[in-house]
């Protein structure tokens, strides 16, 4: 007689009741206007992206040249500049709408705000300026002075341009460079471009109707009032004693801020369209025994580490042990990286489902264990599967609702805020009396103003980028287009992604910068992908893509499903951002001869 095993926790899972309660916990969320039921702060409601932090200093309008303008100062610009810099080329300019440089952590300053990848592989460029997060997840404004060392160090600000939107780039075909136009006056040139203007700049407003008529005070998480508050990063709101507080939004934003409001507000009401999952945080001070045993080359060792894990690469060690390394696999659903192929695909996606249902039942067990009232549990756990939104990670967030002051108020079943009045927030026939309402309602995510048609960008012949790309988007890596030479894209658009997008950015700026510095070293007239290259790597991108369609259709609704409306497929590099690395480094290699344009072959060029 054997002895029979012990069961296994997923035999213990039922799917299809599972999947049936995903469906429910979905379809109450559901609205017919998708993503219409949020506005552009612009127009009238532009005062909520306004640059408080920064006074806007007048100026001449420029009417000079560079050789090369980033249009950007994030990461990803700063990334691009620095290795422009290290490439030889000294006209460098940086530009961004902003009043410096730092990106979405120049704009992001609200209490709280942390970086949710570690920041020893997150925070770019340690070794080059001589620095150590202090923190294993470094708050914002440290990050912020990092991207500022940055500038500083590679010489990034001496010709760069705040305060500055660039509203419309056109070829010159005579003078093989572009003409690049701004809301400042501007009429410049610049032989390359390189567009990096991110997309968690812009914030998006819940479009509430009424909210015009709210006579109390207003404004979005990434403008953050201080001089209302009272306090700073680290907390300590004094202004909001006594006051009733609404925080509208609770993604990975309002996970950070909440806990500080819900600490110092009279009284705070949370508004929940669908709750996060929250899972560990485990924040602790570098060790600075640890930050000594460091050998040089250490960062970019543990950040290709990270990526290779991430993307499910094999790998001897996994140097970060995080709520990241831990769900590699669940993250293939919206992710891009490797999968197990030595399984039939039914199999896989049984398996992958099951440990999803792991993961998702200990997130919340976690809820229960934490939040004391039941109905208040019962309403912020999770049920989606894991990569339906974003995870988010944090000690102090579900213990807030703990407190007497705090007050959740779920809207699933109303779909959403119903309205606002002179003197508060509505919710069915329930109106909450609030003095301020704080809109932690994200950004308008995976939409650059080269995609969204607000940086009109002229090509060859006049033909507008959006217009080639009618049909779709159009590149050879991700990169350039044909049609449209010497302009560079950053950006997750038929290439790879990862949680630590940064390291993406900074492997496309390494990357740009050698195209750039291969062909000035062979006097190329430009550079611009043939379309023969073009039309293959389109062609790459959609038979190697996976499809998305079946597995967001599924999830509540939010901003990687489009609201419930729609799901990209066919949009990046599936095999991940490591296989995207050797096909690039191949290519390289073989001597980019597919966007070297010489002087003898411009009149074939079509």
């Amino acid at each position: 007689m054997t002895e029979s095993s012990p069961a296994s926790p997923s035999d213990e899972i039922d799917l299809a009741a599972l999947r049936a309660k995903y469906a429910a916990e979905r379809d109450r969320r559901l609205r017919p206007d998708g993503p219409r039921q949020y506005r552009r702060a612009a127009g009238e409601y532009g005062y909520y992206a306004k640059d408080p932090y920064t006074p806007r200093a007048e100026r001449e309008p420029r009417a000079d040249r560079v050789e090369a303008l980033v249009i950007g100062a994030g990461f990803g610009g700063l990334l691009t500049a620095v290795h422009l810099r290290k490439a030889g080329l000294e006209s460098v300019r940086l530009m961004d709408e902003a009043g410096d440089v730092g990106g979405t952590w120049y704009w992001n300053r609200y209490p709280g705000i942390h970086c949710d990848v570690e920041s020893y592989v997150y925070m770019p460029l340690l070794e080059e300026v001589g620095t150590i997060p202090s923190r294993r997840y470094a708050p914002g404004e440290e990050i912020r002075r990092h991207a500022v060392a940055l500038a500083e160090k590679f010489d990034l600000y001496r010709d760069a341009l705040f305060h500055t939107r660039a509203t419309r780039l056109t070829w010159d075909e005579a003078g093989h460079e572009w003409t690049v136009e701004t809301d400042r006056g501007d009429r410049m040139r610049a032989r390359f471009v390189i567009t990096s203007s991110g997309t968690l700049t812009q914030p998006k407003l819940p479009g509430i109707p009424g909210i015009e008529d709210f006579r109390g005070h207003t404004f979005h998480t990434s403008r953050w009032d201080y001089g209302y508050t009272g306090g700073d990063q680290e907390g300590g709101l004094t202004g909001l004693a006594g006051r009733r507080v609404a925080v509208v939004g609770t993604g990975a934003t309002g996970l950070q801020v909440i806990p500080h409001v819900g600490r110092d507000a009279g009284h705070l009401y949370v508004f929940q369209r669908t709750p996060s999952t929250v899972d560990v945080r485990d924040n602790r001070p570098t060790d600075p025994e640890w930050a000594a045993s460091l050998r040089p080359g250490w960062q970019r060792e543990r950040m290709q580490n990270f990526l290779e894990v991430l993307a499910g690469e094999p790998v001897e060690e996994s140097l970060v042990q995080d709520g990241w390394t831990a769900t590699t696999k669940l993250q293939r659903k919206i992710l891009s990286g490797a999968v197990d192929t030595s399984l039939p695909a039914e199999e896989r996606e049984r398996r992958d489902e099951l440990a999803d249902a792991l993961t998702m039942n200990r997130l919340r067990e976690r809820v229960a264990a934490i939040v004391r009232d039941p109905a208040t549990a019962d309403a912020l756990k999770p049920w989606y599967r894991y990569m339906c939104k974003r995870p988010g990670f944090s000690d102090e967030y579900l213990q807030t609702f703990n407190r007497p002051n705090v007050t959740l108020v779920d809207t699933a079943d109303t779909g959403g805020i119903t309205r606002m009045t002179e003197r508060g927030v509505v919710v069915g026939e329930t109106e909450y009396e609030v003095d301020c309402v704080i809109f932690a309602t994200g950004f308008e995510t995976g939409v650059s103003g080269v995609l969204s048609g607000t940086l009109p960008v002229i090509g060859r012949g006049g033909t507008a980028l959006l217009e080639a790309w009618s049909r779709g988007p159009r590149t050879l890596h991700g990169f350039y287009s044909h049609g449209f030479p010497n302009l560079f894209q950053l950006g997750a658009l038929q290439n790879a992604n990862s949680a630590n997008f940064v390291h993406i950015l900074q492997d496309q700026a390494e990357h740009i910068a050698a195209v750039i510095a291969r062909g000035r070293e062979v006097d190329a007239a430009y550079i611009e992908p043939s379309a023969e290259a073009e039309a293959a790597w389109v062609r790459t991108v959609r038979e190697t893509a996976t499809d998305l369609r079946a597995f967001q259709a599924e999830c509540t609704p939010g901003y990687y499903n489009a609201e419930g409306t729609a799901s990209a497929t066919g949009m990046m590099y599936s095999p991940g951002p490591v296989a995207f690395q050797r096909v690039l480094r191949e290519w390289r290699d073989g001597g980019m001869h597919d966007v070297l344009v010489h002087h003898d072959a411009l009149s074939t060029r079509a």
